[in-house]
C-alpha cells in the first residue's frame, strides 16, 4: 500500500463484501471478489458497524476511547493494523488525508 493509514485517513466498508454478525459479538466478512471469508472478533464488529458509513481514523479511536479501557497509543497503533489489514484483503476503502 503506497499511503499508510493514519489518523486523518477516512475509511469505509468496500461495496464488493457482505458481512454477517455471529455469536458472542463476532463478524463474518465474505470478500465478493476472490469468495474468501475473513472473521473478526467483537471489537473488530465494533469497528466493522462503525464504518459502514465514512470514518476519518480519529474518530473511530476516539470512539474505541471512550467506549474501552484501552491506552490511546495501543489503541490507535491496533486499529491502524487492523485497517491495513482490511484494506490489504481490499475490505475497506481508504480514502488518504479525508479526500
Amino acid at each position: 500500500m503506497s499511503d499508510s493509514i493514519n489518523l486523518n485517513t477516512m475509511v469505509v466498508s468496500a461495496t464488493d463484501q457482505v458481512s454477517s454478525e455471529l455469536q458472542e459479538g463476532d463478524t463474518a466478512i465474505l470478500n465478493l471478489k476472490d469468495g474468501v471469508y475473513y472473521g473478526l472478533n467483537s471489537v473488530g464488529n465494533r469497528i466493522w458497524n462503525l464504518i459502514q458509513s465514512p470514518k476519518s481514523v480519529m474518530e473511530l479511536r476516539d470512539t474505541l476511547l471512550a467506549e474501552y479501557e484501552v491506552d490511546a497509543e495501543v489503541c490507535t497503533r491496533e486499529l491502524i493494523a487492523l485497517l491495513e489489514n482490511l484494506s490489504s484483503q481490499n475490505l475497506i476503502e481508504v480514502h488518504p488525508n479525508g479526500e
